[in-house]
């Protein structure tokens, strides 16, 4: 694959070099988008959902290019549970057609998607025998509805089992348990690797290059211009149909068009603490199915800390750097600190992560947790294609369900999918010969951390992975400002320094880099003591 790679991304952004293989070229990319004056199709978003329009466009043969204002994944895609799965509290609604759809797009991941999705056992831990047998048979159901794309038959456990498997449990809170299968991902890293398997099918994708304005022609949108942020420089480009895959910022760029247009998502913001890893000892996931909100909770084990998660609050207003609400880290640690033989404290939190998820629910809805992670795609009166709604685990199947109706738009002939069966390329992700190298080394001022990328992953992120700033390489090519913010903050000048030598940023931009994500990192830690008082209002 390494060498066809090479060959294949030729001619699209990437040039190839002995010392370095892959180059990412940036200049390259705004090339070729300067000199294509009509695209089929041009996808607003680079998430999951746009992401996965843009290489289900691009694999059936389609010109593609895909704007995203930030970087890949920064909004609500890089900021999940981390899991891909059916959707277990959907089966006590009656969702079954829900959770037999995400069930089926979880098989698909694990094979298209081998090492970046990989099957993790849950345990559910119950008080009571009835529980405990309630609990089985609903588990049951899920590995039914699974069918072939099944990860493992869900089982009952003892107590003594559930001591077993998490001795770091309350003995009694777990007098028995039911145990079953998810998948686990790295939201950031799938993003990437779709954004490189568009790449590989023909298709142009931008970060850092936001939407600016449409322009009509006969009242129908005929193109648009695009900013690039690192320039500054405005793109007209033509497009025959146009893919709106913002997530809960779709409605806004539906105003763009019609200042009027009714409201089609209700968000919900979802914050997530991490831990150490001792909080829970073992490989397994924690499912606690009894909290004050009537949602579930996890306890994850993730790259080395323990991920704990989630709330549900809706909020109107649409921020990019959501803050915890009052309540919500308090909500977590006592939900938790129920079960745990150590209760986690505020002072135990690396950091805490908050996403808002895309909800279908115009209007005003009082509870967001009886909102569905179904989709829908919309048409508006001036040809704008909007696909709403969804979650991670169902991205293939909507950006599916959008190049379809993008090809109506566009008066396409159709030409069916084919990423049910299209293998994704991981090249931009860390290789595990990289971090032989101490963690950016003495040279760059930054103490080794476990979680802080060494000098060649940064470097690696900028030539495969798509990275332009500091905040992409710790927050999404590697996961330092989730896992520990503070070795994040820590480890900004080193990667800064890193990268400045290599894309010759002036000592301007090093030091602006710099002192911006240092910022971010210390509202990231500093989130587990500050909250915000009540959801504010848009």
């Amino acid at each position: 694959m390494r060498a066809r790679l090479g060959g294949e991304l030729s001619g699209v952004g990437y040039t190839q070099s002995r010392e370095n293989g892959e180059v990412f070229v940036r200049a390259s990319l705004l090339a070729r988008m300067n000199a294509s004056s009509t695209w089929d199709f041009v996808v607003i978003g680079g998430g999951a959902s746009g992401l996965g329009c843009a290489l289900d466009a691009a694999a059936r043969g389609y010109s593609i290019l895909l704007v995203e204002a930030r970087d890949f994944a920064a909004g609500t895609s890089s900021r999940s549970s981390k899991l891909i799965h059916g959707g277990v509290r959907y089966l006590a609604q009656g969702r079954l057609a829900l959770v037999r759809e995400a069930l089926v797009e979880r098989g698909r991941l694990l094979r298209n998607a081998a090492g970046l999705v990989h099957p993790l056992r849950f345990v559910v831990p119950t008080q009571r025998w009835s529980e405990r047998a309630w609990m089985g048979l609903g588990l049951g159901l899920y590995d039914l509805l699974a069918g072939a794309d099944g990860l493992g038959r869900c089982r009952l456990m003892s107590a003594a089992d559930v001591r077993t498997a998490m001795p770091t449990l309350r003995a009694e809170r777990a007098l028995g348990g039911v145990a079953y299968w998810d998948a686990q991902f790295d939201d950031a890293a799938l993003a990437v690797a779709l954004a490189r398997t568009a790449i590989l099918h023909g298709a142009l994708v931008l970060n850092h290059c936001a939407l600016e304005s449409f322009a009509l022609d006969g009242g129908r949108i005929g193109g648009l211009t695009v900013r690039e942020r690192e320039s500054g420089r405005t793109y007209r480009l033509g497009a025959r149909a146009v893919i709106n895959a913002t997530g809960v910022w779709s409605d806004n760029v539906m105003r763009m068009l019609r200042p009027d247009a009714p409201q089609q998502l209700r968000p919900s913001q979802g914050v997530h603490i991490v831990i150490d890893a001792d909080f829970l000892s073992g490989a397994d996931a924690v499912l606690l199915p009894h909290t004050d909100d009537g949602r579930v909770v996890f306890l994850i084990p993730w790259q080395g800390r323990v991920l704990v998660g989630t709330t549900d609050t809706p909020r109107d207003d649409l921020p990019e750097e959501p803050e915890p609400m009052a309540g919500e880290i308090d909500f977590l640690l006592e939900t938790v600190g129920r079960y745990l033989r150590r209760a986690p404290t505020r002072a135990d939190v690396r950091s805490v992560f908050v996403g808002l998820r895309p909800l279908l629910g115009g209007g005003a809805v009082a509870a967001t947790g009886s909102l569905s992670r179904e989709h829908r795609v919309d048409v508006s009166e001036h040809g704008l294609v909007s696909v709403l709604g969804g979650k991670w685990t169902t991205y293939r199947s909507m950006a599916e369900h959008a190049v379809d109706v993008a090809e109506e738009v566009a008066g396409f002939a159709h030409r069916p999918s084919v990423t049910d069966r299209l293998r994704l390329d991981s090249g931009g992700l860390w290789r595990p010969d990289m971090h032989g190298e101490a963690a950016l080394g003495a040279e760059d001022g930054v103490c080794a951390s476990p979680f802080v990328p060494s000098a060649e992953e940064v470097r690696h992120a900028v030539r495969a992975g798509l990275a332009l700033g500091v905040e992409d390489v710790l927050a999404r090519r590697s996961r330092c400002l989730f896992l520990d913010a503070e070795a994040a903050r820590r480890a900004a000048p080193g990667v800064a320094a890193v990268m400045a030598r290599q894309r010759g940023w002036s000592q301007a931009r090093t030091d602006a880099e710099r002192s911006a994500f240092e910022a971010l990192a210390a509202c990231y830690r500093a989130r587990s003591a500050t909250v915000a008082t009540s959801p504010p209002s848009g």
